[in-house]
């Protein structure tokens, strides 16, 4: 219709100086179909070897399991101890119940793998307030009502998200650092910064940090994070992925998402990223209480 209006124009009228908003227009259909070319290249699905290449925290992971192994409480501590809390955060308006997206599958294997001594739960971006209500709960092992220094002390928290999530994990962060809470470890992937968020810095109450982020769309997240006070917080790496020759298979997300937000949703769905997410997480779990060899799966698979 855009193509048919731009054709219907008279030729016989004077030569005159077309304006910034009939250039605009003019130029809009050749926008239109550069962006769909571009957006629908995307997803189109890995195959064996490219899911098989291995990105630089491999190596990382090993010496983390090395030098950080995994937390077994005393038994005079594991009675009255919380569990280690591992909260994730979807991004957009992703629901928890969603079961397309990595973050929740992640949630629910480690729920798996550890039923003992470990909290695992995904929250909306927009349930900032609720996860944080959960944490004070879960924190507070003699249900006092009230956080004691050593109750704060001995907390083991664990935040990831994607986008939004990501943006809301920094967030969760500060907010715990406000309460004098220490983190273990916060991961963010393909981290979209949500307006009014406040410091974008990883806050010193945060021990380790890691970035996953991806320059291909329109839709990415930032490329570095950096420590407020590096002293105290040790930046495990910004690692980029990139979507530009090698596409990540998102049949189940709605069409929308996969033609405006290709690359951006396909780092969320990239087995790549999730299973060194969950490698870096179990590093600070407790042994797990069974055996399973089950890997994280998209629902396709």
């Amino acid at each position: 219709m855009l193509l048919q209006s731009v054709k219907s124009f008279p030729t016989n009228t004077p030569c005159q100086k077309s304006s910034p908003a009939l250039r605009i227009f003019l130029a809009s259909p050749l926008i239109l179909f550069a962006f769909l070319a571009f957006s629908l290249q995307a997803c189109r699905g890995m195959t064996p070897p490219e899911q098989a290449e291995a990105l630089p925290p491999q190596q990382m992971l090993r010496n983390i399991g090395a030098m950080h192994p995994s937390i077994e409480p005393s038994e005079k501590v594991a009675a009255t101890a919380s569990p280690v809390i591992v909260i994730g955060f979807l991004g957009g308006r992703v629901k928890k119940s969603n079961l397309i997206h990595r973050e929740v599958q992640l949630a629910m294997h480690i729920r798996q793998n550890h039923p003992v001594g470990v909290y695992a739960q995904v929250f909306q971006n927009s349930h900032g307030a609720k996860a944080f209500q959960q944490i004070l709960h879960l924190l507070d092992t003699n249900h006092d009502g009230a956080l004691s220094v050593a109750e704060k002390q001995h907390a083991r928290i664990i935040l990831y998200g994607h986008s939004w999530g990501a943006s809301e994990t920094v967030t969760m962060a500060h907010q715990l650092q406000d309460d004098k809470i220490p983190v273990l470890l916060t991961i963010l992937v393909d981290r979209v910064s949500k307006i009014r968020e406040g410091d974008p810095r990883i806050p010193a109450n945060v021990a380790q940090a890691v970035n996953f982020y991806q320059l291909n769309g329109l839709l990415h997240g930032r490329p570095t994070i950096r420590a407020a006070d590096p002293a105290r917080t040790q930046i495990l790496g910004n690692y980029q992925l990139n979507y530009e020759n090698t596409h990540v298979s998102c049949d189940k997300y709605p069409w929308y998402a996969r033609l405006f937000m290709g690359p951006h949703i396909e780092i969320e769905n990239d087995p790549r990223v999730w299973n060194q997410v969950e490698s870096l997480i179990s590093a600070k779990l407790p042994p797990q209480k069974i055996t399973t060899t089950a890997a994280l799966t998209s629902p396709s698979e």
